[in-house]
C-alpha cells in the first residue's frame, strides 16, 4: 500500500474553495496539460455515487478509469475511489480546513499497485513523483482561481 500527501494553504474561504470544486468543467481545469488523460464523462458534483470516467493513454495502449465519490461531507471533504483502472486501489480523500479566514486544501491518496509488494518498492517512488507534478499544478490552478475570483 501507497501514501501520498499534497497540501497547501490556499488564501481563500473554505466555501470558495468548495464551490470551485463544484464547478461543471473542474476536471478539465485540474487536468494538467502534459498528462495523456481525456476525460470521458462527469455524472454528478461532489455528491455521494458522483462518477468521473477517463481515458488514460499508456503508450499506445487507452486504459479506462472509473472513479465514484464515497463520502462527501460539504465544506469539509469529499473521497473519491477507482471502481476501474490501472491500480489494484485508490482512494483518494480532498479536505477542505478553515485557517484564519483561508482554507487548507490536503489531497490524501493510499493506492496499490498491480504486482504487489515487489511493484511498489519499484514503481512506487515514481507514481508518488508523478502525482506530486499533478497535485503541484492543481493547487496552482485552485489558488489562482479561488484567491482572485
Amino acid at each position: 500500500m501507497q501514501h501520498f500527501h499534497y497540501s497547501s494553504l490556499i488564501n481563500a474561504p473554505v466555501e470558495v474553495v468548495w464551490e470551485f470544486h463544484t464547478r461543471p468543467d473542474i476536471l478539465q481545469l485540474l487536468t494538467p496539460p502534459w498528462q495523456p488523460v481525456e476525460i470521458v464523462r462527469r455524472e454528478g458534483g461532489l455528491e455521494v455515487g458522483a462518477i468521473s470516467e477517463f481515458r488514460i493513454l499508456l503508450g499506445f495502449i487507452p486504459v479506462r478509469w472509473v472513479a465514484v465519490h464515497t463520502e462527501c461531507k460539504p465544506f469539509e471533504l469529499f473521497t473519491d475511489e477507482q471502481q476501474e483502472g490501472i491500480v489494484e486501489s485508490w482512494v483518494h480523500r480532498h479536505q477542505f480546513i478553515a485557517e484564519n479566514g483561508k482554507t487548507r486544501l490536503t489531497d490524501n491518496i493510499t493506492y496499490s499497485l498491480p504486482g504487489g509488494e515487489l511493484a511498489e518498492k519499484i514503481l512506487g517512488w515514481w507514481v508518488n513523483s508523478r502525482l506530486e507534478d499533478m497535485f503541484q499544478y492543481r493547487h496552482q490552478v485552485t489558488k489562482k482561481e479561488c484567491e482572485t475570483g
